[in-house]
């Protein structure tokens, strides 16, 4: 699934960008048929040109600059991965980050109080909330 997400994501992302490119070389090109026309002495038409083309150069700049940042919030954090160990005898409980070999009901070192053998309880992964936003 989480693959599935990426790439949908670097699709539309690389489409938008293509999309964006396209404008925007359309507004140079608008700019520079503005600067032809303004020579032959089509003022009237050079201003519309150039109106074109700066309304399109800012609307493609405007919107490569909101998909940079809407792509930058839409990263996933991955959780945490947590180990609870446990001593059975004395009720002494650590959690600690996952490491590789870790399993439910694994035997590990003595305990620090009791000198019995600990075992893992659960492994889990730590969800954050988000916070929520009001909009007003």
């Amino acid at each position: 699934m989480k693959s599935t997400t990426s790439s949908a994501t670097s699709r539309i992302s690389s489409f938008l960008n293509m999309i964006v490119l396209v404008v925007l070389a359309l507004a140079l090109v608008a700019l520079a048929l503005a600067f032809n026309a303004f020579m032959v002495g089509e003022q009237v038409v050079a201003i519309y040109l150039v109106i074109i083309g700066f309304v399109a150069l800012g609307l493609s700049t405007y919107v490569l600059m909101q998909s940079r940042t809407r792509a930058a919030a839409m990263k996933i954090e991955t959780p945490q991965t947590l180990t609870t160990v446990e001593c059975k005898k004395c009720g002494f409980k650590n959690v600690r980050e996952f490491q590789r070999g870790d399993y439910v009901f694994k035997e590990l070192d003595k305990c620090q109080k009791c000198d019995d053998r600990q075992i893992i309880t659960a492994i889990y992964k730590e969800v954050k909330e988000k916070e929520k936003t009001f909009p007003f």
